[in-house]
């Protein structure tokens, strides 16, 4: 087996040449380049989505946090919303014949709020000119013909019954009650003293004529009733007549100005009725007479059901809308009905009628972030209903839920054509995507923004673009071409891989404010790359406390780990913390023990239920990787303990599996390791070694403790090669590997780390199919066999000694 070489400074760090850079500084980049850096499959995946008109292709787009997922969306639908059609605008009107169920009526994009303007100068046009036309002579002369001809048609008929009654000896006598017949004698009312004197055949006579006149007087009365009516109905035909002189100019008008939009046609026709049928309310208004000469105004009549209310204008846009809600509840994405209190009661009408976002983005583009919209109450649900529908409806969402019913609008559905645009964690789209069959018929197209971006030439001028596009945009220094090639590296080191740069941009522009910050404290009139360096430092500082408690207790032996001597059966692994804002390295003490049984290996996390479920994998692959290579001629009968040392909380992962079986063959070979040399690696049965995650971290922070505790220059981190080109490591620790204070070996194969730990040959089998003697194998295969033999012999005692028993019994 070669021996392998650890990595030399060069291998640890990927370093930005800053003179492929063609400026001095960033204010020299011009801003012509979109910023827009990588994501072909999103940006593909978004112009897929946004081009089919079809149903159901809306879009959700998914990313890690701080990927820019938001500002390129806003400016990929700003792009395709500038050339798109500018939607009609929207108004609700009061429905004269449903008063409950306001009417939505669409016009071209900016007719609404001429609409609006006409109807608010024809009520005020008829307010003017109706009282004017009833206050003129013509009017009072026709109006009094029509009067003076009922007084005399009444008179007359009046005259008529008079004759009829002193004919028969009776006159007309008004009462409270009305007009009624009495008897007279000498032209006056004939008293009841009289009438009772009367003979019994004058008696009935006037008995008779009285009943005859009655009759007659009521059809008297009918017919002047009858003219009455009629008077009226003259009088309401001279008004209408009157009317129309004003009316029907204004009305038609706007009948003319509006002919080619049929629904405002019809609005204008019932307006038009509703106006003749309640001429009175445009008449001057008259003081009510009250006892002892008081008088009060009159209430004014209301115009409100002649205001437009203009949901939606789009006067001012250009192209189809795009509208980002921030704050997706209820009523800001449908719309609402708001009610004003009058004397404590809840008042409403449709001129309270409020759109909603998908109001305003009908025609174009409505952009949710996905989490605030299962935050809110029944808005998910509506929004897939509008989807469906086609339909935009303002509903009271809570009127199903109150103990009393209250009266309320209807107001009428709007059509509408929007782009949804959902944006949010990958974990949301796809339990969406599992559990909503709905959600997969509405959202069919996935814009996946990925977190790390190729590290090429072109990409790598375009981080110093967005560096100038941020240092222009907030006011900040310029950076000179370290600067920008410091950030370049950064870039890399947040992707972990140095062939790829993060496209987590909010990281990026965080660190670029903060260098600026640094170069101000430093009066330099440019950021150069120790204030990139300096920004780094200073936000690890602010956020390691943690990290610097448990290197203090390491260092102070209260959490043990050791970085100098030789000892069998303990390594030390390493793990990554991720407390979200930061993430560190953090060495651990792990142990095996081995002994006569033949309970197998057996992991006291596991146990204890403290392991995940793919840390228990690891213990299985390591199960059948002894098995294979040491049980071939007689059955692997052991037990075996292994342990996290000091370990608190739940353990998960597989990056331990080379440390742990480096501590069980150690164990069993009594071949001590060197415990300056941490280890981290999985691995597979057949004992290759694979690549593990928060390989930096976990490098640095087992530098940091040897760091603490004194470098000896034999410290050291065995880690899988396939992870070298993850490397991108501190300065600290590049530069103690140059001086050979520190090392890192990259291994293929299991075996070659446990060389490195005990600088003793591990051995591989010969043609008998045995292994060396000496070698690691030679004598960790030794042991077993005499664990195997013991554990045998002792089943035999045992087994002997029971039947020695049993015979004595007999």
């Amino acid at each position: 087996m070669a021996k392998v070489k650890p990595l030399s400074s060069s291998e640890l760090f990927w370093r930005c040449d800053e003179k492929c850079f063609p400026f001095s500084s960033t204010d020299e980049i011009s801003m012509t380049m979109p910023e827009v850096i990588g994501q072909e499959r999103a940006l593909r995946s978004m112009d897929f989505g946004l081009g089919v008109g079809d149903d159901g292709y809306n879009i959700y787009v998914l990313g890690e946090g701080g990927t820019g997922k938001s500002s390129i969306v806003k400016a990929r639908l700003s792009d395709k919303a500038r050339d798109g059609k500018i939607p009609d605008d929207w108004c609700y009107v009061y429905n004269f014949s449903d008063p409950d169920r306001p009417g939505a009526l669409s016009l071209p994009p900016g007719m609404g709020s001429a609409i609006k303007a006409d109807m608010e100068e024809l009520v005020e046009a008829l307010k003017r000119d109706i009282p004017r036309v009833f206050e003129s002579k013509d009017y009072e002369r026709h109006r009094d013909e029509i009067l003076e001809g009922q007084n005399e048609r009444t008179k007359t008929i009046f005259h008529r019954m008079e004759q009829k009654a002193a004919e028969r000896g009776f006159i007309l006598k008004k009462t409270v009650s009305g007009v009624t017949v009495v008897p007279s004698r000498d032209g006056k009312p004939m008293g009841q003293q009289d009438y009772e004197g009367l003979a019994r055949d004058k008696k009935a006579k006037v008995d008779e004529d009285s009943k005859f006149l009655q009759d007659k007087l009521g059809d008297a009365v009918r017919e002047a009733k009858s003219v009455e009516r009629e008077t009226k109905e003259r009088i309401e035909a001279l008004d209408r007549e009157v009317a129309q002189y004003v009316v029907n100019p204004l009305v038609n008008e706007l009948l003319d100005k509006y002919r080619d939009l049929e629904k405002i046609v019809g609005y204008l026709e019932s307006v038009r009725n509703d106006i003749l049928a309640n001429i009175d309310d445009f008449r001057p208004r008259e003081e009510a007479p009250l006892p002892f000469g008081i008088k009060i105004p009159r209430a004014e009549p209301a115009f409100e059901r002649f205001t437009v209310n203009l949901l939606v204008s789009h006067k001012e846009t250009n192209g189809a809308p795009v509208v980002v809600e921030t704050n997706p509840t209820y009523y800001n994405l449908f719309g609402r009905v708001e009610h004003s209190l009058q004397n404590r009661v809840a008042m409403t009408d449709f001129t309270m009628i409020k759109a909603g976002s998908v109001h305003s983005a009908n025609g174009g583009y409505l952009v949710v972030n996905a989490l605030d919209l299962l935050k809110n109450i029944f808005v998910y649900d509506t929004l897939k209903r509008m989807i469906n529908t086609k339909e935009a409806r303002i509903e009271d969402v809570w009127e199903q839920y109150r103990l009393v019913s209250t009266t309320t609008l209807r107001p009428e559905p709007i059509p509408v054509d929007i782009k949804v645009v959902l944006i949010g964690e990958p974990f949301l789209y796809y339990l969406l995507y599992n559990l909503d069959f709905e959600y997969r018929k509405f959202f069919k197209v996935k814009a996946d923004f990925d977190s790390v971006i190729p590290r090429t030439d072109e990409n790598v001028f375009r981080y110093a673009h967005f560096v100038a596009a941020r240092c222009k945009e907030k006011g900040l220094k310029p950076f000179d071409r370290s600067g920008v090639a410091r950030l370049v590296e950064h870039g890399a080191r947040l992707a972990s891989d140095r062939e790829k740069l993060s496209s987590r941009f909010g990281v990026i522009e965080d660190l670029i404010v903060e260098a600026g910050y640094w170069a101000g404290v430093d009066k330099s009139p440019v950021v150069s790359d120790a204030h990139v360096e300096r920004a780094i430092k200073e936000a690890i500082y602010r956020n390691s406390k943690i990290e610097e408690k448990l290197r203090e207790f390491i260092k102070e032996d209260t959490i043990m780990v050791s970085t100098e001597g030789h000892a069998a059966g303990q390594v030390n692994g390493i793990a990554v913390l991720d407390l979200g804002d930061y993430a560190f390295g953090k060495p651990s003490r792990i142990t095996a023990r081995t002994f006569t049984g033949d309970e197998g290996l057996v992991s006291i996390e596991r146990e204890v239920k403290m392991s995940g479920k793919i840390h228990n994998k690891s213990q299985m692959i390591l199960s059948s990787f002894l098995g294979e290579r040491f049980a071939r001629e007689f059955p692997l009968t052991l037990s075996a303990s292994i342990c996290f040392e000091q370990l608190y909380e739940e353990i998960e992962g597989d990056s331990a599996t080379c440390t742990e079986v480096y501590a069980v063959l150690s164990s069993l070979s009594g071949a001590a390791i060197n415990q300056g040399i941490a280890v981290t690696g999985s691995m597979n049965q057949k004992g290759e070694v694979q690549p593990v995650g928060g390989i930096n971290e976990k490098i640095e922070g087992f530098f940091d403790v040897c760091v603490a505790k004194g470098l000896t220059g034999g410290q050291g981190v065995v880690m899988p090669r396939r992870n070298v080109k993850n490397l991108m490591l501190k300065k600290e620790v590049v530069e103690a590997v140059e001086k050979a204070m520190f090392a890192i070996y990259p291994i293929e194969m299991v075996d070659e780390g446990l060389e490195i730990l005990t600088q003793t040959p591990v051995g591989e089998r010969d043609a008998g199919g045995k292994f060396p003697e000496g070698t690691v194998n030679y004598l960790v295969e030794k042991r077993l066999l005499e664990l195997s033999k013991g554990f045998k012999e002792f089943g035999r005692k045992k087994a002997g000694g029971k039947e020695s028993a049993e015979d004595k019994g007999r």
